[in-house]
């Protein structure tokens, strides 16, 4: 659990924080227009040409042993950078709809496919629709462990998770296979609540889309290569495992800190706007780092922005989180930010010390209890 202090909010207070909340999307989503649209086009041609000259150094390399190394070095870099654009910064923003205004094709959330072994429409139900809407509650949001670690106390222990410091590690080179089949929910056919053929049934458009991921990257591109499909097949390994990586990184940093909390079910029972701001404060975390860390996350450096406004032009959060701090320095409310190296060394040490038993300390309110009438 958390050691920051939080003030307690009256009925009163908790109405207009949510109101002043409110008002900094409104001011924001009224200046919508062409900066916003010139931005992620320059994202679309940066993933675009960064792709390209990716796979092309891969193939200098392959040919001309002379420059082989520093050859596929770069491509390698270059092309998990077109990857990450892609999926954090392009990908994941569209999906969730922030530019729809724009009324063009490419970038609907509803339709947009992206360079990943799972699906956008299950990640519009994972990542949308349950991880937004029900943001760190227990047994609600799928993204608390993935099913696979114990990252808070108040998740029951069992042996499985002493081994949970190798699993992290297996899991990070292998997130986006995590991901692919997140909602798929395994683990209810080994209960009983799913039969076999249920899951097939789930999981066929899932092998479908990691079954092109495969081709494209481990199958097509080396081939074109001839007899040197091994560097480019290598080149392409190493691509996505350095996507992978950095996705997890930043994605774990943004929700699972040792400022962040989880709630119980019963947390979201008449939970009024300003209610649901303080939620979504108190599972969040950002990270410092300027304008290019914000570029290389997608934005998720401030995952705080991002999770009290997910349909805004991400690159919009870095002017709004100086009102959104501000906003909650005057309410009394922790806004919890720091350096990558800080706080992905918080997420490692939860790995490992909830590895092992612990006991979560008792549940604080979220907002001030009603009082009682006398009389």
């Amino acid at each position: 659990m958390s050691s920051v202090h939080n003030r307690v909010l009256s009925a009163v207070e908790l109405q207009t924080f949510g109101d002043e909340l409110d008002a900094v999307k409104a001011r924001h989503q009224a200046l919508l227009g062409a900066s916003d649209a010139r931005y992620i086009r320059r994202i679309v041609a940066a993933v675009r040409w960064t792709g390209v000259a990716g796979r092309a150094l891969l193939f200098l390399g392959a040919f001309v042993h002379s420059v082989l190394v520093p050859a596929w070095i770069a491509g390698v870099l270059l092309l998990a950078l077109s990857k990450i654009l892609e999926n954090m910064e392009l990908a994941h923003n569209v999906i969730h709809g922030q530019y729809d205004w724009m009324g063009d094709p490419q970038l609907q959330g509803k339709t947009y496919e992206w360079d990943i072994a799972g699906t956008s429409e299950n990640w519009r139900k994972t990542h949308n629709f349950r991880h937004h809407t029900y943001t760190n509650v227990r047994g609600l949001d799928d993204d608390i462990g993935y099913g696979l670690l114990r990252i808070f106390p108040e998740q029951r222990w069992h042996p499985f998770f002493l081994a949970q410091p190798f699993v992290a590690v297996v899991f990070a080179l292998l997130f986006e296979w995590g991901i692919a089949i997140q909602d798929l929910r395994i683990g209810r056919v080994l209960v009983g609540k799913m039969t076999l053929k249920q899951l097939w049934n789930q999981a066929r458009p899932v092998g479908r889309k990691a079954m092109l991921q495969v081709l494209k990257d481990y199958v097509l591109f080396p081939a074109l290569a001839g007899p040197f499909f091994l560097p480019v097949l290598l080149g392409n390994v190493a691509a996505n495992v350095i996507r992978n990586v950095w996705t997890y990184v930043v994605i774990f940093c943004g929700h699972f800190t040792a400022d962040a909390e989880t709630f119980p079910k019963e947390c979201i029972r008449n939970e009024g706007r300003g209610h649901w701001y303080l939620r979504q404060l108190r599972g969040s975390s950002n990270l410092t780092g300027g304008k290019w860390m914000d570029v290389m996350t997608g934005n998720l450096s401030h995952q705080i922005e991002h999770h009290f406004y997910p349909d805004i032009p991400a690159n919009r959060y870095a002017a709004m989180a100086v009102e959104v701090k501000d906003i909650c320095a005057r309410y009394g409310q922790h806004y919890n930010t720091g350096s990558l190296p800080r706080q992905f060394g918080q997420v490692m040490w939860r790995i490992v010390r909830h590895a092992f038993p612990s006991k979560p300390a008792p549940e604080r309110p979220l907002v001030a209890e009603p009082r009682a009438e006398v009389g």
